[in-house]
């Protein structure tokens, strides 16, 4: 291609989201991933997109609604382009409410969702039905909520790629960031996860953020229809492919980054008592990852500071899908239009 408008550092979920805003806008995006595309925590299986409880409302939740909000037409709009599905599927969320009270505070926060969430989605308390999808309930209820979605990971990039190529972007794999000034015109957004976080951590000579790992596992188990469950702090997604995603552990330490252990087996055992259908699925696979978390613990996005030129979008733990479509849009509008929307909380100066 030509010489790009924008170079993208980094092919997992924020850096294709984010090549895929702009060229959607009309910009000509080189993506560059110095491994495979996912290569991350974007290559997981979960692919949960659920909301922060309605209360004690700040810039993160407002943020992550208004994301989750768009995320339909977002993906919609990747799989019409590109002709991949992403695996998305807004089909709600159970949980269970262990005793009394749960069951109170599951009230008071319907409440509030039904005033924060502007009635595009609800929160509601409600008893089980003896559904088999249904997790096990102490009290007999759980909360549904309606704005909770799902989509595959390993779909979801494949998608975006396809979409981004469609639209006469470049999307180079197995390129390595050693030397990127031969490849990379125009502004250039970073969005390379854990080993970003490194960089940027070298860089200001303080922690900015860290990779923190997770496991997860996938049955073969077909709930492509029903709604994801969260339950024992467990997600359990059935994915529109007929397989189960579980996930995940939260691990500070670890002796391999990529290696499953035992902790994964005892997840399994909790999901199977959470969801006894479970039981007797067969294993596809077994996932473990970093995940990138910056500092403050909200997405790190905006201009490099003392990099003229250069931008980030890193730290999506745990919410980085889900984040996704807005975190496209507020860094296209930075990026491309030197228009400055986002939240001051995602910022290098959360950080100090």
């Amino acid at each position: 291609m030509t010489r790009p408008d924008l170079t993208i550092m980094g092919g997992g979920i924020f850096g294709l989201s984010c090549a895929w805003e702009a060229a959607r806008r009309g910009a000509k995006v080189r993506v560059i991933e110095a491994a495979h595309l996912g290569a991350g925590a974007s290559g997981g299986i979960v692919g949960a997109l659920s909301p922060h409880v309605p209360e004690s409302w700040n810039d993160k939740k407002a943020f992550q609604l208004d994301s989750l909000l768009m995320a339909e037409g977002f993906w919609g709009g990747v799989q019409a382009a590109g002709s991949l599905s992403t695996g998305y599927g807004r089909v709600g969320r159970l949980e269970p409410l262990a005793d009394a009270r749960a069951v109170d505070l599951a009230h008071a926060r319907a409440a509030q969702a039904a005033d924060l969430w502007q009635g595009r989605a609800t929160w509601r308390v409600r008893a089980t039905t003896g559904d088999a999808w249904e997790p096990h309930s102490p009290t007999g209820l759980l909360i549904e909520d309606t704005l909770s979605a799902r989509l595959h990971p390993r779909m979801a990039v494949a998608a975006l790629a396809a979409a981004i190529r469609a639209k006469g972007g470049e999307v180079i794999d197995h390129a390595g960031y050693t030397t990127p000034d031969d490849q990379t015109h125009g502004p250039v957004l970073w969005a390379t996860g854990v080993p970003g976080l490194e960089a940027l951590n070298a860089a200001f000579a303080r922690t900015v953020g860290a990779g923190v790992k997770g496991q997860a596992i996938l049955l073969a188990h077909d709930a492509a229809t029903a709604p994801q469950l969260f339950a024992d702090g467990l997600h359990i997604i059935g994915h529109a492919d007929g397989t189960v995603a579980i996930g995940s552990t939260s691990e500070a330490a670890w002796d391999s980054p990529t290696a499953v252990d035992t902790q994964l087996d005892a997840l399994h055992a909790r999901a199977i008592a959470a969801c006894p259908v479970l039981a007797g699925a067969p294993v596809l696979d077994r996932w473990a990852g970093l995940r990138p978390r910056a500092k403050s613990r909200a997405p790190l996005l905006g201009a490099w500071p003392g990099r003229a030129g250069h931008f980030v979008a890193n730290g999506g733990f745990k919410i980085g899908f889900g984040m996704a479509p807005k975190v496209a849009q507020v860094m296209a509008d930075l990026v491309l239009d030197g228009v400055e929307t986002i939240p001051p909380g995602f910022g290098f100066a959360a950080l100090r």
